[in-house]
C-alpha cells in the first residue's frame, strides 16, 4: 500500500472574523508543532490573507472555500483562481454539498473549476456524497459514480493524484450523526475503486472522510486503511479540538 501522508482540513464555512482567525491561528500551532499529517485551514474569504499571514514558517496549508472557474470576467461577487493564487493560498474546497444544495452548484460548473484550479496550481479538495434517501435507496454508489465521473470530466487520469477528494455524507453533516468507521471505509473504499476504473492514481489519492467528525470519534474513523484524514467542520472552529482531530490522524 502507498504511503499517503494523512490530511486534516478545518473547513470554518462562514464563522471567524479577520481577527479571531488569527486568533486561533496563534493557538493552534503550537499544539500541532509535532505533526507529520498534512494540516489546511479553509477560512473564508475575508480572513484568508489573515491566516497565510500568520501560518508563514510553518506546514500548515490554506485553502478557499470556492472560487469561480473563469480568469476574470463580469461575476460580480466571486473570485478567481489566480486571485486565490496571489494571496499565497494553496488550495480550493470544490462542490461541498451546502454549494451544491443551497448555491446550485452543478456537476458541469464543477468540472470546470476543478480543471481551473489545477491549472493554476492549486489543490482541489473535491467534495462528493450522497443523501439520505439516496443512502436509504442503496442508490450510494451510483450517485458517488456519477459525482466521480461528471465532476472529473474535464482532469486526464494522470493528474488524479493531485487532487483531494473529500466523501461528506450529506445525512451526517452538522447532523451529529457519523457514518460509522465501517461504513465510511466501505464508501471510501468504492470510491478509490472508481478513480482506478477511470485510469487514475486510485492508490495514492488521498481520500477524506467528512461528516461530523469530532475528537471522539477521529480516531477510529482515521485507521480505517482507505481513510486518509477528514475535513472538519463544526470542530474545526476551536483549537484544542481541531489539534486533538490532527493529533488522532
Amino acid at each position: 500500500m502507498p504511503d499517503r501522508t494523512p490530511y486534516v482540513a478545518a473547513n470554518w464555512k462562514m464563522h471567524k472574523t479577520v481577527a479571531e482567525a488569527a486568533e486561533f491561528v496563534d493557538a493552534l500551532l503550537p499544539q500541532i508543532a509535532a505533526t507529520q499529517s498534512d494540516v489546511v485551514i479553509c477560512p473564508p474569504f475575508t480572513a484568508l490573507g489573515a491566516v497565510v499571514e500568520r501560518r508563514y514558517g510553518t506546514a500548515v496549508k490554506v485553502a478557499a472555500q470556492n472560487m469561480h472557474e473563469e480568469g476574470s470576467g463580469a461575476f460580480t461577487g466571486e473570485v478567481s483562481a489566480s486571485m486565490l493564487v496571489e494571496l499565497g493560498v494553496e488550495a480550493v474546497v470544490l462542490g461541498h454539498s451546502e454549494r451544491r444544495q443551497l448555491f446550485g452548484e452543478s456537476d458541469e460548473g464543477l468540472a470546470r473549476k476543478v480543471a481551473a484550479a489545477l491549472a493554476a496550481g492549486l489543490e482541489p479538495i473535491l467534495c462528493v456524497g450522497e443523501s439520505e434517501e439516496a443512502r436509504d435507496a442503496g442508490q450510494t454508489d451510483a450517485v458517488l459514480e456519477h459525482q466521480l465521473e461528471a465532476d472529473l470530466a474535464e482532469v486526464n487520469a494522470d493528474d488524479f493524484g493531485r487532487l483531494v477528494i473529500a466523501y461528506e455524507p450529506i445525512w451526517a453533516i452538522g447532523t451529529g450523526r457519523t457514518a460509522t468507521p465501517e461504513q465510511a471505509q466501505e464508501t471510501i473504499a468504492f470510491i478509490r475503486d472508481a478513480l482506478r476504473m477511470r485510469g487514475g492514481a486510485g492508490e495514492t489519492v488521498r481520500i477524506l472522510y467528512g461528516g461530523s467528525v469530532k475528537p471522539g470519534n477521529a480516531a477510529e474513523l482515521m485507521a480505517q486503511p482507505d481513510i486518509d484524514g477528514a475535513l472538519v467542520g463544526g470542530a474545526s472552529l476551536d483549537p484544542a479540538d481541531f489539534a486533538a482531530i490532527v493529533k488522532a490522524t
